[in-house]
């Protein structure tokens, strides 16, 4: 069963906004057992938004639209939909008072503009938003069925579990079962590299991957005659991948590494300290996006100048100057004093040059040296020169090279 991603906003087709919609879309219908065979994306302009639905309606079973359902001119989703549909808009009086509570529970008053939003192609199945002011609908063309949407994730998402996937999860015969795995530790390529047999080692598996720097999510999708059999294909796949890549795999899909990070730390019952130059508290950004992470992470100290790293985590003047801040002798002083500061279990530290100047024959851009302390005295050093020309590539391969080791240690104990 073939479906695709209808996409509408001038924002999206002149770049000023990232369409994080259509793969989150296509991610569910795929889940669903829909094979997804095109993104499209249209500028705010009724005519291409109704042409191109028409033509998406006549080659697929199941088209989802997100956007243009606001209350500006702009949003034209209903009116192109009416025009294909050939049908005239239709006021709904509950989608209307719908909005008009929705603006009185924020203590406002609706404005006339906002009445749009209740008007829908004659004939719609209107599906509700208890998330925002936006009703979406449903149509039929031919034997098409099309959604349409919110474009603001945090209405859409929940909009597709509630209506959308209801609806079409029974129309489809599940042949498929995808399996997910987040990597962290090896590129895309070598990766590839260490699985490469895989897709001939089990017939109906087929093997992708998506990076968002500096992880890489293996896709394992097994196809069978039924749900059973692919779900079988995928997951003796995902045993294989395992066994292959060790500690390289450290979740599943819905796992971010900050919160496996975090998790395990609360776990083990272990208190962690940090300190850092060149990532500017990255690392606990990172983490304290984990809810309860105060119950882990007791200290952060973001130490730039040479005489905060003295004054504040206790670092020699002498090993300064002997070594200079980014060294290996820093990063360890660093980090014991974080974690002398915190009586933390753990510490681990940053220092290093993200650029895009600064460097030095000896310590090019994107030098950095990491270091992880123990309450035994242990201490873990870590010397990487990462790929300069990006200053926030250099500062996110560092903080999550620094968390990896955090991970690492507190598995161990």
């Amino acid at each position: 069963m073939k479906a695709a991603v209808l996409s509408t906003g001038t924002e999206l087709t002149r770049g000023e906004l990232i369409n994080s919609n259509a793969a989150w879309l296509s991610e569910q219908l795929t889940a669903l057992g829909y094979e997804v065979v095109e993104h499209a994306t249209v500028d705010d302009d009724r005519a291409r938004i109704r042409d191109t639905l028409r033509r998406l309606a006549s080659t697929v079973r199941v088209v989802v639209s997100t956007g243009g359902l606001g209350p500006t001119t702009d949003d034209l989703t209903a009116e192109a939909v009416a025009s294909a549909l050939e049908v005239p808009l239709v006021r709904d009086a509950a989608s209307l008072e719908h909005i008009r509570r929705f603006f009185e529970r924020l203590g406002r008053t609706m404005g006339a503009v906002n009445e749009k939003q209740a008007d829908f192609p004659e004939g719609s199945v209107i599906l509700s938003n208890a998330h925002g002011t936006a009703p979406g609908f449903e149509v039929r063309l031919g034997a098409c069925r099309a959604f349409f949407l919110p474009g603001v994730p945090r209405e859409m998402k929940p909009m597709f579990g509630e209506h959308v996937a209801r609806a079409i999860a029974t129309d489809v015969a599940r042949t498929r079962h995808q399996v997910h795995l987040r990597t962290l530790g090896l590129g895309e390529s070598d990766l590839q590299t260490r699985l490469a047999d895989l897709e001939s080692k089990y017939p109906g598996l087929t093997v992708g991957y998506r990076a968002t720097m500096p992880e890489v999510e293996v896709k394992l999708l097994g196809v069978a005659a039924d749900e059973a059999a692919a779900e079988s294909i995928a997951r003796s796949a995902e045993e294989d991948v395992r066994g292959r890549l060790g500690d390289i795999v450290y979740g599943d899909r819905d796992d971010t590494f900050p919160g496996v990070v975090g998790r395990v730390l609360r776990d083990r019952g272990l208190r962690l300290s940090v300190a850092e130059s060149c990532t500017g508290g990255m690392v606990s950004s990172l983490l304290t996006e984990v809810p309860g992470s105060s119950d882990f992470l007791v200290l952060d100290v973001v130490a730039y100048a040479n005489a905060a790293k003295t004054a504040v985590l206790g670092v020699p003047e002498d090993l300064l100057r002997a070594h200079g801040a980014v060294s290996a002798e820093v990063a360890r002083a660093m980090a014991e004093g974080a974690r002398r500061l915190a009586d933390a279990d753990l510490a681990v530290s940053i220092t290093g040059i993200a650029g895009p100047g600064g460097g030095s024959e000896d310590k090019p851009v994107g030098t950095v040296h990491i270091a992880l302390v123990r309450r035994s005295g242990e201490v873990e050093l870590v010397h990487r020169v990462f790929p300069p020309g990006d200053r926030q590539r250099v500062r996110r391969l560092a903080a999550f090279t620094a968390l990896r080791m955090v991970w690492l240690a507190a598995r161990a104990g």
